[in-house]
């Protein structure tokens, strides 16, 4: 209770504890807590008219409840003299007036509310109060609006939780209406609900395979529901995000959560969730009979396919693509019964980013658009894959740009010229090569001194070295004068593909990097040069010379809450652990 005694020192009350005592007997209040302050009072009053007044006689008479009335095992004697006038000093935190307890209980968090409620019965009866858990509610995991009110933003609830729809006819009947929450109230809903599921809010990644995904879990109304992230149908890459749910957590009558499959097209059913190593979940569905189609795999496969492609199989012409798209089907369908999440985080953000970090849309060719998610380490930028294909799969580095490293363009004529491009990126490229080799022997002949062996060499190498990599003075600055400080015509070399013809025709920078490319099962993987575009604050592109293509990237501007790193270690951490979990 000392953080309650220290939050609640902000001055003095304006009436004094003696009048209050007389303003209850004059009203007649019939609560416990009034009955007990009356006969204290008067068991106190009594023993000062028999001529034992002192301080003993006061604490004799004085009952258990004085330990919470007063906050300590005594009485104030001086608050009760009747020599005293004016207003008194609150001598504890149960002599506040009720609407200052409201007021700093509010400020705890919800995890200390219970154990104020130990203190005494004044406070467990405050604690009851709904604007305390109504405050809690909306600082602690964002609930808006009036609880009687609430809707799932953006989506109608009646469509997407109530009705089953058939999607052959595109028509459907009501399954069961949701709980009467007429009488729930923020208490409720904070212990019952969010308190208990407050570990899964935030973003994660699903284990499935090289595929990967992105589900973001959060407080939508008077529910918990976690949302997977798709893609736009390739290759609008300028399009919105597409969403699907695919559980929900809400809260019965009997004031119990209650978590229910969303995946298939029979409506809600019957799921579990289940929480066992750090920043990680599983979930679990109970009837997977709701997932199936009355017209077996192959109306569920064109189903899936009008879902995941926006078209038909007869429509996508190209034999390898078609391939493609059924191994997802195929690889992906087997867990619409259990899958397991691991927590991904937002990369922080630094004065020192050439743009925002966050997460981008970006065109991979026959794989159709992947997202990644760009993060900034000194002079690096790098695109690690949060969705991804059997060639380069999910938690890889699909990019990595020098920024110390920029490509001034030459003149539109010449950039047509994919032979004018490649020999400018080659160019750095073989830079690069020689300065990770001087770095390699500078660190080879640094380990021969600290073994005692090769001295002399070893310096003569080292001073090469620094003439050579420049060791002596710090990388040139990403924003420096090397790059052009405007905008500058841009257009891709004849012989690019795009998949999305409609890019910027203007850049703001240029930089060298690489790009990673593989086999199919991840086989034979290899970093290949490439030129990285800056187009404006959302968008960038990357050419792949040896691909001969060009992939346009747009930022995803959905609001994610829950989802930021704590600290540039945390993020570094968790960039290396999604390595592992698709390797």
């Amino acid at each position: 209770m000392a953080v309650c005694a220290r939050l609640c020192g902000v001055g003095q009350s304006r009436r004094c504890r003696r009048r209050q005592r007389q303003n209850q007997q004059g009203q007649g209040s019939d609560s416990d807590m009034d009955e007990e302050e009356e006969e204290r009072i008067v068991g106190l009053k009594q023993s000062d008219a028999g001529g034992g007044g002192g301080p003993e006689s006061g604490a004799a008479t004085a009952g258990p409840s004085d330990a919470c009335e007063n906050g300590s095992g005594h009485v104030n004697r001086g608050s009760l003299d009747s020599t005293s006038t004016g207003p008194q000093h609150p001598q504890s935190l149960a002599e506040l007036p009720p609407e200052l307890l409201v007021e700093t209980f509010s400020l705890l968090p919800g995890t200390a509310l219970p154990n104020v409620a130990l203190v005494c019965k004044k406070f467990r009866q405050i604690l009851n109060t709904e604007t305390i858990w109504r405050r809690r509610c909306m600082e602690e995991f964002g609930m808006k609006e009036d609880l009687r009110k609430m809707e799932v933003e953006g989506v109608s609830s009646r469509d997407i939780y109530v009705k089953r729809v058939n999607p052959r006819v595109k028509s459907g009947r009501f399954m069961k209406l949701l709980p009467d929450y007429e009488h729930m109230d923020y208490r409720d809903v904070y212990t019952h609900l969010l308190h208990p599921y407050r570990q899964i809010l935030g973003l994660w990644q699903p284990d499935i395979g090289p595929y990967g995904g992105l589900l973001n879990v959060v407080v939508d109304g008077l529910f918990i529901i976690g949302w997977m992230y798709l893609p736009p149908h390739d290759p609008r890459v300028e399009d919105p995000m597409r969403r699907r749910p695919l559980f929900r957590i809400h809260l019965w009558e009997s004031k119990k959560s209650t978590v229910e499959c969303m995946y298939g097209h029979k409506g809600p059913h019957k799921g579990d969730i289940q929480t066992g190593k750090k920043d990680e979940f599983s979930t679990k569905c109970s009837q997977t009979d709701h997932h199936r189609m009355p017209g077996g795999r192959q109306e569920e496969f064109r189903t899936w396919l009008e879902e995941e492609w926006g078209r038909t199989l007869e429509e996508i012409f190209h034999e390898h693509m078609q391939e493609l798209i059924l191994m997802k089907f195929i690889y992906t369908s087997q867990y619409d019964n259990c899958l397991t999440y691991r927590r991904i985080y937002l990369p922080p953000t630094m004065p020192s980013d050439l743009l925002h970090p966050g997460l981008f849309k970006g065109t991979y060719g026959s794989h159709g658009l992947e997202i990644v998610m760009l993060s900034f380490h000194g002079n690096s930028a790098r695109a690690t894959k949060l969705t991804g294909d059997p060639n380069v799969p999910a938690g890889q580095l699909t990019l990595d740009v020098d920024l110390s490293r920029p490509v001034v363009l030459p003149d539109l004529k010449h950039q047509r010229n994919i032979e004018e491009l490649s020999r400018l990126v080659l160019g750095v490229h073989e830079e690069v090569q020689r300065a990770q080799q001087q770095q390699q022997q500078q660190q080879a002949m640094d380990t021969a001194t600290a073994e005692g062996a090769c001295s002399d060499v070893t310096a003569a190498g080292g001073v090469e070295a620094e003439r050579v990599t420049g060791t002596d003075s710090p990388p040139p600055d990403p924003s420096s004068s090397i790059s052009p400080p405007e905008s500058q015509p841009f257009v891709l070399p004849l012989g690019v593909t795009a998949r999305n013809e409609v890019y910027p025709r203007t850049c703001r920078k240029c930089f060298y990097g690489t790009g990673l490319i593989a086999g199919h099962g991840f086989t034979s993987p290899e970093r290949t040069p490439g030129l990285f575009v800056l187009f404006d604050a959302d968008r960038f592109g990357f050419i792949w010379l040896e691909l001969k293509s060009f992939s346009l990237y747009s930022r995803l501007t959905d609001n994610l809450a829950h989802s930021y790193a704590p600290n540039m270690e945390r993020f570094e951490a968790m960039l290396g652990n999604m390595q592992s979990w698709t390797s």
